[in-house]
């Protein structure tokens, strides 16, 4: 996993709209609904905006026989996930009693990615202040379980693509057969899974691509989402970006395997 990252591919004008950065951990159960107000306080001046939202269920990735599972009831009553909005709605900061992510998110047409180290950087800054406010309120300290990182992207009509026939010019690998012969019409939709085990038993990349609508635009668009998830031997702080540095790896070259030459080229301006 210490493998020098370089060489990547690069793109003037990458498809993607929003970037995760997470880490899952043992429960604290002893995080209460007021400390995330006194969280909050650290995070106000930025984020201005707290929302409350449904937690999110664990999905750890295993190598090995399922564990049994505990059905004992819960004895810490639940508390929802909580949101810090960024002022321009660029950011999110999602806090649960055993979860904390980063988001990025493309919300106007000018907004631009901001890189992978920007992205981590922003993530590691805010993970630090949540490792501050469990000190500050002796709450215990956060105990990894799993890394998590994702990269959504956006593909819309016209950009190597018009019909879902022509799919295969954006993702070789997932191509139809088109002929005048041909029974089946263009698909109503499209819905593909697949994983790739990465080194070591590091975790796992989850690749989806789906056909829907923009929100806003309501334009048709293709929906490619990249997912890496696991945990290395080394939970140290170094460790954890050591992990996020080869996710990013399998993402980016993921994305280069899975799409096309020319779409790459053409429109994403590809400059190595």
């Amino acid at each position: 996993m210490g493998k020098a990252l370089q060489d990547l591919p690069n793109y003037e004008n990458p498809p993607v709209i929003e970037v995760v950065c997470g880490v899952l951990f043992k429960s604290i159960d002893a995080l209460l609904a007021p400390h995330f107000g006194l969280l909050w306080e650290k995070y106000k001046s930025e984020y201005p905006i707290c929302r409350e939202v449904a937690p999110l269920t664990p999905v750890i990735e295993r190598f090995e026989e399922a564990p049994a599972i505990d059905l004992r009831l819960a004895e810490v009553p639940p508390l929802p996930r909580i949101w810090f909005v960024h002022a321009n709605d660029n950011g999110i900061i999602q806090v649960q009693r055993d979860r904390f992510l980063h988001n990025w998110k493309k919300v106007r047409p000018e907004d631009e990615y901001p890189r992978y180290p920007k992205v981590i950087e922003m993530f590691k800054d805010r993970l630090s202040q949540f490792e501050s406010s469990l000190k500050e309120n002796d709450l215990g300290i956060i105990e990894p379980r799993q890394y998590e990182m994702t990269y959504i992207n956006h593909i819309p009509q016209r950009d190597g693509w018009t019909s879902l026939n022509e799919i295969g010019n954006v993702f070789p690998d997932f191509s139809l057969r088109v002929s005048e012969h041909r029974f089946l019409p263009e698909p109503e939709r499209i819905n593909w899974r697949t994983s790739f085990v990465l080194p070591d038993q590091a975790g796992r990349l989850h690749v989806k691509i789906q056909h829907g609508k923009h929100r806003e635009t309501r334009k048709p668009v293709l929906v490619l989402d990249l997912t890496v998830r696991g945990i290395g031997a080394d939970m140290s702080s170094a460790g954890m970006i050591e992990w996020f540095d080869l996710a990013r790896d399998w993402i980016v070259r993921g994305f280069a395997d899975l799409t096309g030459e020319e779409v790459q080229k053409e429109i994403w301006r590809k400059t190595n």
